[in-house]
């Protein structure tokens, strides 16, 4: 039987790229997103065999509808090969407005406890089959923190530790933890950016070199390399000069801006 990848936030972006990536090397497919009418619609465009692929509808911010589909996609298909942690949403805030404290808040249910809630379902099932991909998809803006973006920051830097603290307690189980980085991807998350996005790649790229990564097993990469290079260059930066370098960047659309 073909491989089995489970992708959450499939119905657009990096999510989709991927499904059709993995769709294109015969494996079969769990697709999960809020919007399963827009996966049933792609599927249908690209020819897909209705019996290699299953949608399951859940709000990863909601710890048991995310468990559930997981649980559902084991029953139905079986323990997947991979999984990938894709879903994420990204939103200015101004810690001075009220309203933005629940942007936080929602940012991180779906960027971090959505992650582990979609691990949850499959770490033990892999763990006793031992063997297993758990792939987290965090960003570059891990790195250091953006004037603006605080909340979409610190919610990938912790994909980032919570992906590393994953992969050593799996260490001896036979399952991988797999954390990718991407740079700027050309989806529908960046495309309302007001600044500069260097080294902008589209979607399918990513989802090809990602592919290459996961099958690897690799613990982490940045995709692109020459992001991975910036974002280091960054880190070692120091403090007044990363200010000064930044100052006067436009900052990341806040709600219903």
């Amino acid at each position: 039987m073909a491989p089995l990848a489970f992708i959450t936030g499939a119905s657009s972006g990096i999510g989709q790229a991927l499904a059709a990536r993995f769709d294109d090397t015969g494996w079969r497919l769990a697709l999960v997103a809020r919007r399963t009418s827009e996966i049933e619609t792609w599927a249908n465009a690209r020819g897909m065999d209705p019996g290699r692929y299953r949608i399951y509808s859940a709000d990863v911010a909601r710890i048991d509808a995310i468990a559930a589909a997981g649980a559902a996609c084991i029953a139905v298909q079986g323990v997947p090969d991979v999984v990938i942690a894709n879903a994420g949403i990204s939103i200015g805030i101004d810690t001075a407005v009220r309203a933005d404290l629940d942007v936080l808040a929602r940012t991180f249910a779906v960027n971090n406890i959505g992650l582990a809630a979609t691990f949850h379902p499959f770490v033990a099932a892999m763990a006793a089959r031992g063997s297993g991909r758990l792939v987290g998809i965090a960003s570059v803006a891990a790195v250091r923190g953006l004037p603006g973006h605080g909340a979409y920051c610190a919610s990938k830097a912790g994909v980032v530790s919570y992906c590393e603290s994953l992969r050593g307690e799996l260490r001896d189980s036979g399952v991988k933890v797999v954390t990718i980085c991407p740079g700027y991807i050309d989806t529908p998350l960046t495309r309302g950016n007001r600044y500069g996005m260097p080294f902008l790649m589209s979607a399918e790229a990513f989802a090809e070199r990602a592919f290459r990564v996961i099958e690897a097993g690799h613990g982490f990469r940045t995709i692109p390399w020459q992001m991975g290079i910036a974002a280091k260059l960054l880190r070692v930066l120091p403090n007044p000069a990363f200010d000064r370098l930044l100052q006067g960047r436009a900052r990341k659309k806040r709600q219903g801006e």
